[in-house]
């Protein structure tokens, strides 16, 4: 996970503001979580929410604290809540996370406060040259932390489906009813275009963004809205899940050996369909936007409807054409909604759920990770994984960008993520 180039100009005060308010947006996600719940990892795919508080914690402690010599973790921490750095020694497997129950999390929230204690001083005190040149992996830090905000609301939405008793997080929403809004299709000419990222940019972005490039975009065609459950039932009820030929032969593999018949967090009693949330266990709202569906089940959904998936590019070029505003983190909701009609040609583009495109998580041309321990954030994982782009209704604001790259392995589904649908034109 590394930096373009970044405004060193920025008002320190700013700077320590920005710091100080991600590190509290950390804790207030976790508030109403017990002691018991942040030691819960119910998969080989998430981690428990005590670990995510002390790896954000770890991250501006050994990239930037230990660099100083003002480190505060204890020695073990850098085993303990290491999460794949390799450059850096060895780590606890990821399967391992939840076998900690030392330390405490009393510990854990002691060397929270220790280490934001001591950078906030650094930003206030540091000698101007000195900040700037930490800013890079300040921001860095502060990034990281924003992505483990989204990872704790994923982790903590799996971990409560998988507790018998369908625990509620969070207070349902109370909101009107948007009335039913019927999917158009959108002509893009065909051009070539200017994509990702110029190094020389001010603004913050990850090595996996960059560097800017020219690449051709054909004509084609994509919906104005995402898929709703309605649609993606349909496909159900239509032997989606049994015909082999919709789907890849990877994921036909995977929904027979898992036995998958319906999106995750989806489940039928006496005849009536519930969807697991972040509020309990709810009716299938049939015309909100269909969720935590794999690459898989997408590309087979497409593949039923005579349409495919979007290429990242087209995705980018669409997303051009809004604003960037729509449902994210900073809402009082945290399950995706069903669309208004705020949007010009393409509802629900920014924000609400992380869109699946065709395209394999690659480096664009000039990629360059950076040097020292974060150059194996990004560019070691560019394989085997799919690009997913949008941002969901747990990404921070603040935390978005349209050129940002989000990728997941095929079969992944515990992450927010939805489906729009592309067409060839003939």
């Amino acid at each position: 996970m590394t930096t373009l180039t970044l405004n060193t100009n920025l008002n320190r005060e700013t700077l320590r503001e920005r710091f100080l308010s991600v590190r509290e947006q950390t804790e207030r996600i976790v508030q109403a979580l017990t002691a018991e719940d942040m030691m819960v990892s119910a998969t080989l795919d998430t981690s428990p929410p005590k670990w995510h508080l002390a790896h954000t914690t770890w991250f501006f402690d050994q990239f930037i604290l230990k660099k100083l010599q003002l480190a505060k973790g204890a020695p073990e921490y850098d085993f303990l809540f290491n999460s794949y750095y390799k450059s850096l020694g060895a780590h606890l497997t990821k399967s391992q996370r939840n076998s900690l129950s030392r330390p405490s999390l009393e510990e854990v929230r002691s060397y929270r406060q220790a280490v934001t204690e001591e950078m906030e001083g650094f930003i206030q005190g540091a000698a101007s040259d000195l900040i700037e040149e930490f800013l890079p992996l300040i921001e860095t830090g502060i990034n990281h932390e924003e992505q483990h905000q989204e990872l704790l609301f994923m982790d903590i939405k799996r971990n409560f489906f998988e507790n018998p008793t369908r625990p509620r997080f969070e207070a349902p929403e109370l909101s009107e009813c948007e009335a039913r809004i019927t999917p158009t299709w959108h002509h893009i000419p065909g051009e070539l275009r200017r994509m990702g990222k110029k190094r020389t940019e001010l603004n913050f972005a990850y090595d996996n963004e960059g560097d800017e490039h020219h690449h051709y975009v054909d004509s084609f065609l994509l919906s104005s809205h995402l898929v709703t459950n309605g649609e993606f039932l349909e496909f159900i009820e239509n032997h989606g899940y049994e015909n082999p030929l919709l789907w890849l032969s990877d994921g036909w593999d995977l929904i027979q050996r898992e036995n998958w018949h319906c999106p995750l967090y989806w489940e039928k009693k006496d005849g009536v369909w519930w969807q697991m949330s972040l509020s309990g266990l709810i009716p299938l709202d049939l015309e909100a936007p269909v969720s935590h569906v794999s690459f898989y089940e997408a590309k087979a959904y497409a593949e039923w409807r005579g349409c495919r998936l979007p290429t990242e590019f087209e995705w980018e070029v669409a997303a051009g054409m809004e604003k960037v505003q729509g449902h994210f983190m900073d809402s009082s909701s945290h399950e995706p909604r069903r669309p208004s009609q705020n949007f010009n040609l393409f509802s629900q583009i920014h924000g609400t759920l992380w869109e699946w495109t065709q395209s394999a998580y690659l480096p664009y041309p000039r990629f360059e990770p950076a040097g020292g321990g974060i150059a194996e954030y990004n560019g070691k994982f560019m394989c085997n994984q799919m690009v997913l782009r949008g941002g969901s209704c747990i990404t921070p604001k603040v935390h978005y960008r349209p050129s940002y790259r989000n990728f997941y392995y095929p079969h992944h589904r515990w992450q927010f993520s939805g489906i729009r649908l592309a067409k060839d034109l003939i």
